[in-house]
């Protein structure tokens, strides 16, 4: 998957950079045991600052979407499959908290529609 980077889009690279490798563990063009390019060469490809390249690959790492493995660089951890049971458990956490607060079933859903149009 090559990546490529709008300079006159309202995101700031690093989220582009970050959506483009979410959407390709999403879609399959990205399958979980990839491996991505290192900080330095992404960012030397696509004309960025390393430090932009190694702030998307943080926030990805943090989320569960890619893995570094040392020395041995950085990798795709998530896969659709796993997206959609991470996403499941969320769901079912978030619904017993609101269960537990007392929050109607129809304002909880409110919550989850706003949450999701940011």
């Amino acid at each position: 998957m090559t990546f490529a980077i709008d300079a006159a889009a309202p995101e700031p690279p690093f989220e582009q950079l970050r959506a483009q490798v979410l959407a390709g563990a999403l879609d399959g063009t990205l399958p979980a045991g990839t491996k991505l390019p290192t900080v330095r060469a992404l960012a030397d490809e696509l004309g960025l600052a390393p430090n932009t390249v190694a702030r998307a690959y943080r926030e990805l790492e943090t989320a569960g979407v890619i893995e570094t493995r040392g020395r041995r660089g950085s990798f795709v951890a998530l896969s659709p499959d796993a997206a959609e049971r991470t996403l499941q458990k969320a769901a079912a956490e978030y619904a017993a908290r609101a269960r537990s607060l007392g929050v109607d079933p129809t304002r909880a859903r409110t919550y989850i529609d706003a949450a999701l149009r940011e």
